[in-house]
């Protein structure tokens, strides 16, 4: 069964979501945000964006790549956390410590939190295509790789 995108603003029995619709309890500095990284990740072959633990996520055959966090915890952060190994998760953080760190939960997996106040976009869509490859399947990233030529 292939995954689809939702329509814009329409949430599914699962809690997808395609693009446009505000996330309750985001600023609307943290909307913008959300809107660019929901644009680079929705473009991904067969890419979804789901709510979970009251944040938006995007996964790709049922397998979260991205997680958005605005003010986790009172973190006072607008970020994504992303699939990587930990050797990518090391290198950013200690190369970037300013905009990238090790998020709670998910970094002793290899996660990396990429803090998005000023972020430079073409790095966040590298990161989110990394992470996305991490879960796609050959086809999906074959997909990817067609689109990208």
């Amino acid at each position: 069964m292939a995954v689809r995108k939702r329509a814009a603003g329409k949430k599914g029995k699962s809690g997808e979501r395609g693009g446009r619709h505000p996330s309750p309890g985001i600023s609307p500095r943290g909307q913008r945000a959300l809107e660019r990284v929901r644009k680079i990740c929705l473009a991904l072959p067969d890419a979804t964006e789901k709510e979970a633990w009251g944040a938006p996520t995007f996964r790709v055959r049922d397998k979260l790549f991205c997680h958005f966090h605005e003010n986790h915890h009172g973190d006072g952060r607008i970020a994504i956390w992303c699939k990587a190994t930990r050797d990518e998760q090391e290198l950013l953080v200690q190369s970037q410590s300013k905009v990238f760190f090790i998020p709670p939960y998910v970094g002793p997996s290899g996660w990396v939190g990429m803090i998005l106040h000023q972020p430079d976009w073409k790095l966040a869509k590298e990161i989110l295509t990394q992470g996305y490859r991490m879960n796609a399947s050959k086809k999906q990233i074959a997909l990817l790789e067609e689109s990208e030529t």
